[in-house]
């Protein structure tokens, strides 16, 4: 694989901005969160109950629940109570912006980008050889 430059951001992050940018990558960077923001991407009408979440995960509801709390407070799922069950969908715009961010970073090493591809976000692309 050729690794093909990307831009280089604009204007460097400021302190703020950092912190809340490594919020978000950590709340993404945990393969349970990452195949649930997958699974509420794809899920028929762009939002999941958590009652949907488990089974598939092989998790209990509690567990299911705290990762899904880390992506709400992440920015990156709204949760919307419904009776007794909550139901998440994806925050619009947020994967995108995320993945603008990454996209300008300058790498040297290839990303995986796959939950990003199943939120229909855009995130650039390298020329394979």
């Amino acid at each position: 694989m050729t690794e093909v430059p990307a831009p280089r951001p604009r204007e460097p992050l400021d302190a703020a901005q950092a912190a809340e940018l490594a919020h978000t990558l950590k709340a993404v960077a945990d393969p349970v969160r990452l195949r649930l923001v997958s699974m509420v991407a794809a899920h028929e009408g762009g939002e999941a109950c958590v009652c949907e979440l488990t089974e598939p995960l092989g998790l209990t509801q509690p567990t299911v629940s705290h990762h899904l709390k880390i992506l709400v407070d992440a920015g990156i799922l709204t949760r919307d109570k419904r009776g007794v069950w909550a139901y998440y969908a994806l925050v619009p715009g947020a994967l995108e912006a995320l993945s603008e961010l990454l996209a300008a970073t300058p790498r040297r090493l290839p990303i995986h980008y796959a939950v990003f591809a199943v939120a229909g976000a855009s995130v650039g692309s390298a020329s394979k050889s």
